[in-house]
């Protein structure tokens, strides 16, 4: 191994080096928008100043360090560094909403980490804010729907290794070389934000809105550009146009390979694509069956104010058909959360415990209850579908996904806890906080401009912890924790020795 070659610190440094330059340029994309709106250049200065330091920064560490052969990222460094790029990313990121003044730093945290961990929460006033800001709140979205790491190993080839790329959530290697698999992704994300975009243009929106919304339905983000999102328009066609974009998000990336390449049997068999259909009709048959049977007058067709409200629920996305969530009964919000918490496909835009998690646990307690009903010791094999292969489940993958969703459901009692302690019933802190973790974006009006600060950061805490699946964070936390460990210890070992010599 060369001696000169970059590693530990300055190879993590090297590649916030290279996160920053990125950075600095993505600043500067919404202003592209003043080619349409030139009455909005009094606002430039909140992007260009923020962006020249972040590319200056990045370019003299990128400088200072450059010309050495890389090493391999060590044990556990590509999670510090997942957790490293995402909150300088968070940092630098939120400097435009300080410097317009209107923000202060935990609001323009807030908001930025909404976007880019996909949640749709915002501390924004829409109707009074500038195009090129919403742009950027998009812009916000559609980095964070695919993730950094994608974005950057889709630019720069394979040197971010793969193991980075899938600390950061990813297990949609579609393709022997991860560039390709990158690039490939990547289009089929742009491909349905245009086709999003085109099919919001035929409903009547307006070529903005239409372009915003596809993001942010593409990426189960839920950013809206009007103050009552989708339920402003008051539209059919908007509304089942929204419904087919959120779950075109939720879905994995590997399942829309196969239904692209015309294999439409692994589609409609792959696990995650069955166990969505089924809770989706029966939640979707249940929960419109007792709207009816309580009277709920809050909208004519109850059919589709129960499926919108819960595919955007299942899907992570956040948009809403109905004035208020508020509104909604108390058993709809009931199953709402459960949705929001179950989330997404594993490998998609979405968030939550991801629903082949719950497929796996759903195996294992079942096989459990077999072999308990069972008197001698047989060992049954269970598979599960994949879009592509039958996967035999073995006792790891049990436990791994048994460790992951008792983390994650410790986290979200600890959350609404929180949000119980400012005065707000067991169900609204359940709601919103499941929201914050699941990186949903739907309110029943906690987070807000005006909420507490601690309300705030607990918000943030949920969005990050669970955009990057908390075991990452966990990892990552312990790596440093260990790392500072072994430091202390060898410098003390240091002046131990030299002690001893003098």
């Amino acid at each position: 191994m060369k001696k000169d070659m970059l590693r530990g610190p300055k190879l993590l440094l090297y590649y916030l080096g290279i996160v920053l330059m990125f950075l600095g340029g993505l600043l500067v994309l919404p202003l592209l928008g003043l080619v349409f709106y030139p009455g909005e250049a009094n606002e430039t200065y909140c992007f260009v100043i923020p962006a020249a330091i972040s590319v200056l920064t990045g370019y003299l560490i990128f400088f200072a360090l450059r010309g050495k052969p890389l090493a391999h990222l060590e044990h556990h460094q590509d999670a510090v560094l997942v957790v490293l790029i995402w909150i300088l990313s968070i940092l630098v990121s939120s400097t435009p909403f300080l410097l317009t003044g209107k923000y202060n730093f935990t609001q323009a945290v807030f908001e930025v980490t909404s976007g880019y961990t996909t949640t749709g929460l915002s501390v924004v006033d829409v109707a009074n804010c500038s195009h090129i800001f919403l742009l950027y709140r998009t812009l916000t979205l559609f980095v964070g729907g695919v993730g950094f790491v994608l974005i950057l190993t889709s630019a720069i080839s394979d040197k971010l290794s793969l193991n980075l790329y899938e600390a950061e959530g990813h297990n949609d290697k579609l393709l022997p070389n991860l560039a390709k698999s990158a690039r490939l992704i990547f289009g089929l994300y742009l491909g349905y934000i245009l086709l999003g975009t085109v099919l919001y243009l035929i409903c009547g929106m307006d070529v903005f809105d239409a372009f915003n919304h596809a993001v942010a339905a593409v990426s189960t983000g839920g950013f809206s550009t009007r103050t009552g999102g989708i339920y402003e328009y008051h539209s059919l066609s908007i509304e089942l146009a929204t419904i087919l974009l959120m779950l075109l998000g939720s879905t994995s990336f590997l399942v829309h390979i196969c239904l692209i390449r015309g294999k439409f049997k692994d589609f409609f068999l792959h696990s995650e694509t069955l166990f969505s259909f089924f809770l989706l009709v029966s939640t979707i048959c249940l929960s419109a069956t007792l709207l009816f049977v309580t009277g709920y007058q809050g909208e004519e067709n109850l059919v589709l104010t129960a499926a919108f409200q819960l595919v955007s629920a299942l899907t992570t996305t956040g948009f809403q058909s109905v004035a208020s969530m508020a509104s909604l009964p108390h058993f709809f919000l009931g199953i709402m959360i459960i949705l929001m918490l179950i989330g997404g496909g594993l490998g998609s835009t979405a968030g939550g415990i991801k629903q082949y998690r719950v497929v796996v646990c759903l195996k294992g307690i079942t096989n459990w209850i077999r072999g308990a009903r069972n008197s001698r010791k047989i060992v049954h094999n269970v598979f599960i579908r994949k879009a592509d292969s039958m996967n035999l489940l073995e006792g790891k993958d049990y436990i791994e996904n048994y460790v992951f969703i008792t983390l994650y459901l410790l986290f979200f009692m600890g959350g609404s806890f929180v949000f119980s302690c400012f005065g707000y019933t067991a169900e609204d802190s359940m709601f919103e906080f499941a929201s914050c973790i699941s990186t949903v974006g739907l309110s029943v009006g906690i987070t807000g401009y005006y909420a507490h600060p601690v309300i705030l950061w607990t918000a943030i805490l949920g969005m990050f912890f669970g955009r990057l699946e908390l075991l990452v964070v966990f990892e990552s936390i312990m790596s440093s924790f260990h790392a500072l460990k072994g430091g202390i210890s060898q410098c003390l070992r240091k002046t131990r020795a030299k002690s001893k010599q003098n």
